[in-house]
């Protein structure tokens, strides 16, 4: 049946989903920028690429280049491009493996630890203000259907960096 004129069409059956895309995706600028803006106020020098491997290290820990690599999802040549960077303005250090001689372990310098903080507390800051400016019943709405794309993606809240790479 064809609708009248001036009639709406039918609602489509993901018109929600397309709804919720729109939302998240408007969210992961926002975010995004807000990632940006962190990293240029505290070392406008690195890039957000660079940053990606400083915070999978400060979340890892200690690792090697193959292990850096499966977290960032790159190929280990990649991320050794990325190491020699950022131990070249001395953020991350490469240390032979005491038990394994022939392994090298990436961890974050003081500098890097240092750079890796500053950056997650404006993130962390700037998202709170944010949240204290929605009304309480929409927080918890978000809390929950955070968690479930969270859950949803594949990752865990709080875990360490997995399948994203951060």
């Amino acid at each position: 049946m064809t609708p009248s004129p001036g009639s709406k069409p039918p609602a489509r059956p993901d018109g929600e989903i397309d709804e919720f895309v729109s939302a998240i995706l408007g969210a992961s600028w926002v975010l995004v920028g807000t990632s940006t803006r962190s990293l240029a106020e505290v070392d406008d020098s690195l890039t957000v690429t660079q940053f990606r491997t400083l915070a999978v290290l400060g979340r890892l820990g200690k690792t090697n280049l193959q292990g850096l690599a499966d977290h960032l999802q790159v190929n280990a040549s990649t991320a050794m491009r990325m190491v020699d960077r950022l131990v070249a303005v001395d953020l991350v250090r490469r240390e032979e493996n005491p038990t394994t001689r022939r392994e090298v372990v990436l961890s974050l310098t003081p500098a890097g630890e240092q750079v890796y903080a500053k950056v997650m507390d404006k993130r962390r800051e700037w998202v709170r203000q944010t949240v204290m400016k929605m009304p309480a019943g929409e927080r918890k709405n978000l809390i929950k259907a955070l968690q479930s794309f969270t859950t949803a993606a594949g990752s865990s809240l709080g875990a360490t960096p997995g399948t994203l790479g951060w």
